[in-house]
């Protein structure tokens, strides 16, 4: 699955950082995620994230 910036913001639009991972599930989730997104989030390798951007590469680097 590639994620896309538009896709970022409109799962975890309003999140504040830094963001545990955990958290950051229990957000998108809350926020309507589909299944495939939530599954990319739960597969980081990265405890907590401290900024968008660091997600966002973390994310990039996975799809």
């Amino acid at each position: 699955m590639t994620v896309t910036g538009v896709q970022l913001q409109e799962y975890l639009a309003g999140l504040d950082y830094p963001v545990s991972r955990e958290d950051l599930v229990r957000w998108a989730q809350e926020n309507g995620a589909s299944t495939a997104m939530l599954q990319m989030l739960r597969a980081l390798p990265v405890e907590q994230f401290e900024s968008p951007d660091e997600l966002n590469a973390a994310l990039t680097t996975r799809s």
